[in-house]
């Protein structure tokens, strides 16, 4: 018998009680000729004994309910909860012994309204990576936070109040209500969605010893140089009066401008073209803008010096322009009119020369040379004004130009643009003014409207409007380098997201941190009051910080001046008295706020833990400067959507380069956006919004919005492709039942199965064990190391699919169609029911530990019904899926392999027909293939072999060749079996031929197996189980 003499080829066989004549141990690597379909047999679908034999035959029984729904599931879920004790498993697994901790740090959501959708994908798929390692055995460092600072809860907190009436501190006041209001709400929704985190120690951004922090790395940077304060441009929305950052932008691709192509006269021509324009008349120089309102800030016009230009003559009106030579044929399609092109020449020649400003008279503006000029739009010829641009302003610095903003803090015209325009808004009546101005100095060619994509205020939803103003900055440029080489090292997940947020950090320039708002964390600056220069430096920040962490920044209004500025901090500061200094009215940029949580949050060892306050943990300023030397506190992984690749990620970055010279993650997690199953977003005009709430406990109607309970809202999120857009409707709600309702009753039918069953004291030995038994403990093996690895790659969709796989393909199609006879129908103590009981109690603990991350409800649920647990015992506190290696042996998969190959070509030559129903023969020559199947049954025939069994046949002949009086109704069919061993060096293709013809024998009337002698009698099995004489 092959799988009985393996001892001789080597020790790894030998312990595995394992033998095989000629060959060295088996490795398998298999092909077979026919496919390997199986006959399906769901769980549940059993036969059910006639007569009074029915109470002999072991069915399924368990308390588990086969299904759960409405307010029984609901309640189900919380009495779970309360049980296994969720609201302790947090703290329980950062008090137990872990050689290895895991930090998976959470960016913090805004404390600005009730949990939704996004939320749910975001905090689960967070929950099932810590709920995974936690599993593993190692020591979960989670601290749930929340951005509690900034407009957008500033703006819901005030309403309709008029902020003009309210002092800052009052304007605080209601911010921190109405912020802490809606972290309770959001607090508890993450608990019911069973989020694992000790929720009585989170961090938040208005918390005193968190500002302390991000203080200390403000004062880090600037120190360093890399924070200043400058008079430049930025996104300002004047719809909520104050400068944005970049990340605070949404762009609207459907925003409509007033463009126009207007004129800027010549009056002196290069130095270089003087001779040959000159005496062809009036040169004007043509431009394209979709803003404008800017003209009237105009301080140059730029040209491409590597370009080449045109000098064109209108054939309608004869006007003499210069434009780009690139972009001729395009303007004679917008305008309406061909042009004859006079001269050409290279752009650098247009150097030296000078025009009129269209709307100021006597003000004239130079042509100069700039590498932001395109040719994808417009003339080629850009207008430029450096108060209201970007690349104007570096134009500007370069030339040394004026930078005059003549646009205030509510998007009107300054007094500085003329009384003609004074007070207009900038983006409506003041837009139609210059055109009627440019109208009425002819120099207006053409207005048009241009839809394009336009920067938007990313919480009033309004246009926002370049404008220069002092501001404080990080210079950035001096950090990218730094922070694209720090980079390289940190894995990101998808790939494919790298490349957005190595561009968004390139288009970074600087970095505005001011905002002119009272609900966020002040800057801690002073100003001289006669000569406005700032007083800032170590000491004032340092003193600052320090009076944060014991008072909240609420003191920066509350306490005296002398608080703020004490004598000792004003002579190391070398400043004079504190009368002569007034505190600065700006706070920082949200971004910033939430972008330091690393100095804050990150622990550094194991004191952490106690050391840590109820309200903050000790974060990187904590520690000791030897300590820092060795200390690394950066989280394992952040796991965030893909609007943070420009926003917390990249803040968090370049903090962390700029204070420590690393990125403060070792892995970053990009998901998608939650979208309608139209995918489209979610919004409350299109009425697609999907609350979570109403997900898990249902809605007013419940038959159309039903409780699904929270593990169907996990499924969800972990069965969809979360680096993608992920779709969420009723549909896909429904399907996320049904598998987890599927599920479930797989469970149940293992549960069932394993009634009476004690695996401290009934398991049998694997070597014991039947093959088939064996083999399932193997492919169980093979399925636990793919589940670590797609967990450990944050891809819950491929754990599910391996999950799917596995107890459709290997348990219900299967496993559990081959075992129901021994199973139901041996004696209950008889070692092959033993044995399957052993693998069955595998599956169950092996399953339910896979999908605890997941599920983690249902997990606990069917622990509480499982075998071999002590009252009070949970899932969660007993470790990973416990696979070994032991289940692995020689021999053992081809031997299995090989029979289904033949038992598949059995089944395919009776389609529609009972395997039972047939005697069938098996003739396979001389060879490896031969005495594999002779470890599975012994004798030439049988009606209780382990081939029989395999093959669902009543009765199996086991022979090396068919005899030649086969009946005339005999069914044949044949086929080939690879074996492939030790990487190829041994190859046998063994051909088989089956024979199967009708059974001569009785239907058994307990196992209904025609395996009996005579007609409704017991077989000779049963009757041995039900105790009778044979």
């Amino acid at each position: 018998m092959l799988l009985r003499r393996l001892g001789a080829l080597g020790g790894g066989a030998a312990r595995c009680g394992l033998s095989l004549r000629r060959v060295a141990p088996l490795r398998p690597a298999l092909s077979f000729t026919q496919s390997r379909g199986r006959a399906a047999a769901p769980p549940g679908d059993e036969a059910q004994p006639a007569g009074n034999h029915r109470h002999t035959v072991l069915l399924p029984r368990t308390s588990f309910p086969m299904k759960l729904a409405g307010q029984e599931l609901l309640e189900r879920e919380l009495q779970i909860q309360r049980e296994c004790a969720f609201d302790q498993l947090y703290a329980w697994q950062r008090e137990r012994k872990a050689k290895k901790e895991f930090c998976l740090h959470d960016g913090p959501p805004y404390a600005n309204g009730d949990a939704h959708v996004g939320h749910a994908l975001n905090k689960i798929l967070k929950d099932v990576h810590n709920r995974f390692e936690m599993l593993r055995g190692r020591k979960v460092h989670y601290v749930p936070g929340w951005d509690c600072h900034g407009l957008p809860i500033e703006l819901k907190a005030l309403g309709e109040l008029q902020t003009k009436e309210l002092t800052p501190l009052q304007i605080r006041q209601k911010a921190r209500e109405f912020a802490e209001g809606a972290i309770a709400r959001q607090r508890a929704a993450f608990q019911r969605w069973g989020v694992m985190a000790d929720w009585q120690n989170c961090y938040y951004t208005f918390n005193g010893q968190y500002e302390a922090a991000q203080l200390r790395v403000f004062e880090d940077m600037h120190s360093k140089g890399l924070i200043y304060q400058d008079y430049k441009p930025v996104f300002w929305s004047p719809s909520t009066r104050t400068a944005l950052a970049e990340a605070e932008l949404e762009y609207n691709t459907e925003h409509v401008s007033k463009a126009v192509y207007a004129t800027f006269p010549l009056t002196t021509l290069p130095s270089k073209l003087a001779s040959s324009l000159g005496a062809l008349g009036k040169v004007s120089v043509l431009v394209w803008t979709t803003q404008p309102w800017t003209i009237p800030a105009n301080q140059a016009v730029c040209f491409m010096p590597k370009a080449q230009y045109s000098l064109v003559k209108r054939t309608d009106n004869e006007q003499l322009l210069l434009v780009a030579t690139e972009r001729i044929a395009s303007l004679t399609s917008a305008l309406g009119t061909d042009m004859q092109s006079l001269a050409t020449f290279i752009g650098s020649d247009l150097e030296g020369g000078v025009c009129q400003h269209p709307t100021i008279s006597g003000k004239e503006v130079p042509l100069l040379p700039a590498n932001h000029v395109t040719m994808a739009k417009g003339t080629g010829l850009v207008h430029t004004a450096p108060a209201h641009g970007m690349e104007d302003y570096s134009v500007a610095t370069h030339f040394n130009l004026p930078v005059e903003c003549i646009v205030d803090e509510e998007g009107r015209f300054t007094e500085l643009a003329g009384a003609e325009l004074q007070g207009q808004c900038v983006l409506k009546e003041g837009t139609a003014t210059v055109i009627s101005m440019l109208r009425a100095a002819a120099a207006l060619v053409k207005e048009e409207e241009c839809v394009h994509s336009y920067p938007y205020d990313w919480r009033s939803k309004k246009p926002v409007v370049i404008r220069a103003s002092k501001q404080w900055f990080i210079n950035t440029a001096n950090l990218k380098d730094k922070a694209k080489e720090v980079l390289q090292k940190v894995r990101v997940m998808p790939e494919s997201a790298r490349a957005s947020l190595l561009a968004m950090l390139d288009r970074r320039t600087y970095w505005c941190i001011s905002r002119q708002r009272s609900w966020g964390v002040p800057i801690p600056v002073f100003y001289h009051k006669e000569t406005r220069q700032p007083l800032i430096n170590k000491h004032t920040v340092a003193h600052i910080a320090k009076v944060f962490a014991e008072k909240g920044s609420d003191s920066w209004w509350e306490e005296p001046l002398e608080t703020l500025l004490p004598p000792d901090v004003l002579k190391k500061s070398k400043a004079g008295a504190v009368t002569d200094y007034e505190r600065g009215e700006d706070v920082l940029d949200i971004w910033f706020d939430s972008g330091t949580s690393w100095a804050a949050v990150l622990q550094v060892g194991e004191e952490d833990d106690r050391a840590s306050s109820t309200k903050t943990k000790r974060g990187w300023f904590g520690l000791s400067s030897a300590t820092k030397q060795e200390a690394d506190p950066r989280a394992d992984v952040y796991v965030e959507g893909k609007d943070q690749l420009g926003g917390w990620f990249q803040s968090s970055l370049l903090t962390s380069v700029a204070v420590r010279n690393k990125a403060p993650y070792k892995a970053l997690v990009v998901h998608g956006f939650a979208v309608s199953e139209k995918r489209e977003k979610m919004s409350k005009s299109l009425g697609n919004v999907v609350d979570p709430d109403i997900v898990i406990h249902g809605g007013p109607d419940l038959a159309a919005s039903p409780a699904y309970g929270a593990d169907v809202l996990r499924w969800w999120v972990a069965e969809s492709n979360v680096f993608s857009e992920v779709q969420i409707g009723p549909k896909a709600l429904n399907s996320a039942r049904e598998s987890v309702n599927k599920l479930r009753n797989t469970l149940r039918f293992l549960l069932g199965n394993l009634q009476g069953f004690d695996p401290r004291t009934q398991t049998v030995d694997s070597k014991d064990m039947y093959y088939i038994d064996q083999y399932l403990l193997h492919l169980l093996r093979e399925y636990s190391i793919k589940v670590t690895d797609a967990y450990n790659e944050f891809d819950c969709g491929r754990v599910i699919r391996l999950l799917q796989a596995f107890i459709t393909r290997d348990l219900s199609n299967f496993y559990f169609s081959i075992i129901k006879d021994r199973l139901y129908c041996d004696a209950e103590n008889s070692v092959g029911r033993r044995s399957c009981q052993t693998a069955l109690e595998e599956i169950l603990d092996g399953v339910t530990r896979s999908i605890a991350p997941i599920l983690p409800h249902l997990a606990e649920e069917v622990y509480q019904h499982a075998p071999g647990h002590d009252d009070g015992e949970t899932l969660f506190r007993s470790g990973w899926i416990k696979s070994s290696s032991v289940w692995r042996k020689p021999g053992l998969e081809e031997a299995v392999e090989g029979a289904c190959a033949i038992r598949d070509s059995f089944l395919s030559s009776i389609p529609g027909r009972n395997a039972v129903e047939y005697d069938l023969t098996i003739a396979v020559e001389p060879g490896l293939l031969f005495e594999l199947m002779e470890s599975l049954q012994e004798e030439p025939t049988s009606t209780s072999s382990q081939l029989t069994e395999l093959m669902m046949a009543s009765r199996t002949t086991l022979t090396s060749a068919l005899p030649r009086d086969l009946p005339s109704d005999t069914i044949t069919n044949n086929g080939s079996f690879l074996i492939n061993l030790e990487g190829g060096v041994i190859r046998e293709d063994s051909a088989y031929t089956i024979a199967a013809v009708p059974i001569s024998l009785s239907r058994c009337p307990r196992c209904r197996r025609y395996t009996s002698d005579t007609p409704e009698c017991l077989c000779p099995r049963c009757q041995t189980v039900h105790g009778q004489p044979q």
